[in-house]
């Protein structure tokens, strides 16, 4: 088995947040360290702070995945007195790498808002604040009949053929290809300079940008030719909505009291604050993690009772008001439910591309705020 890289594991978080997806300026991806360096032990965390690097040390970890930038604005210096330059000088000297994944994270499906839409048991019905709809390919495979299904299936795996709740979706027709293979071939079917006839499948099948390349990898390594003719067409509907936070709705309509309250539990933060009416009945329900302020007229205009999101302005709150929004503010913090949501994942992912490489989430609270 081969010696996993700092690369090999960012292309497994890529593949669930790929980068395109993050807002503008968003500081993701590499902040110290090595793309080629070596791992065998993965942490994932919500911040990068010193009580979490010592952690790291602690655990001979050679790579942090983060979802907050370490390195959110550009350093005029490095001054290894300050906080910055402590926790970087750490990093530096016990070769440990890290990578965030912040807006792209939050955008992503299965990522940090679905796990929290996930945690309060609501089933997505949209996103809040929609950021792009995906470009849709038919990709067409030409494949000999004995390898049918082999296809199917690595399409399936690679996330082509997904329509709704369907995997495998394909159109087939069947037909038949020649090919005179030429000197220096190893032909699968057939010999050297002879015309060859053999009886194919026309396999069709839809797949979002995104997952394009890897779609055609993946079939590439499942064809048994040695040159897989295939073909590519841009299709003009729009693929799946990619957006900011997630929509949802109540089994029941409770009070925003109530809710409130149930949001406390499910999240078991100490405190949080409510706006609104408590009497008023709530159903449909707005969910963004982190600061979701600048995002209170959206919710809105999709038909929320009520946004539950961290860091709520005093300003935005008198807002939210004024428009009939409640708000549910249980901090920031709650996004550190990605620490066990996308260790999972990602070791998921691992084992089925055979690395050897072990994810565990960090222990340590980042919550900064102490409450009475």
């Amino acid at each position: 088995m081969n010696q996993v890289t700092v690369k090999d594991v960012i292309s497994l978080v890529e593949k669930k947040a790929p980068k395109h997806l993050a807002f503008e300026g968003d500081p993701i991806g590499l902040q110290v360290g090595d793309f080629n360096q070596k791992v065998s032990k993965v942490m994932v965390t919500l911040d990068v702070l010193e009580n979490v690097v010592d952690e790291a040390i602690q655990q001979d970890i050679n790579l942090i995945v983060a979802h907050h930038p370490l390195i959110f604005k550009p350093l005029k210096s490095i001054d290894l007195n300050s906080e910055k330059g402590k926790i970087i000088s750490k990093l530096i000297k016990h070769n440990i790498t890290v990578y965030a994944a912040h807006t792209n994270l939050d955008i992503a499906n299965g990522g940090v808002n679905d796990m929290l839409m996930d945690q309060l048991g609501l089933q997505s019905d949209g996103v809040v604040v929609s950021t792009e709809k995906e470009q849709l390919y038919k990709l067409v495979i030409f494949t000999p009949t004995t390898h049918e299904n082999d296809i199917r299936d690595a399409l399936a795996e690679a996330g082509a053929g997904h329509i709704g709740n369907y995997s495998h979706c394909t159109f087939n027709s069947d037909g038949f290809g020649t090919f005179k293979p030429q000197e220096g071939t190893n032909p699968y079917i057939g010999s050297t300079n002879e015309l060859e006839k053999v009886n194919e499948l026309r396999m069709e099948t839809i797949v979002p940008e995104s997952l394009l390349d890897q779609s055609i990898k993946i079939a590439n390594e499942a064809h048994p030719y040695e040159e897989m003719a295939y073909d590519v067409y841009p299709l003009h509907i729009d693929g799946e909505e990619k957006g900011l936070g997630r929509i949802g709705k109540l089994e029941e309509p409770i009070t925003l009291e109530q809710f409130a309250n149930e949001v406390k539990q499910i999240f078991n933060v100490p405190q949080l604050r409510f706006v609104g009416d408590p009497n008023k009945k709530v159903k449909k329900v707005a969910v963004i993690g982190g600061d979701g302020n600048k995002f209170i007229n959206q919710a809105k205009r999709k038909g929320a009772d009520v946004l539950i999101t961290g860091d709520v302005y005093y300003h935005t709150a008198h807002d939210a008001l004024g428009i009939g929004l409640g708000m549910i503010d249980p901090g920031h913090h709650i996004e550190q439910i990605m620490k066990q949501g996308l260790k999972d994942l990602l070791q998921q992912e691992a084992n089925r591309a055979n690395l050897s490489v072990q994810f565990i989430s960090s222990e340590q609270v980042t919550e900064p705020f102490q409450f009475l």
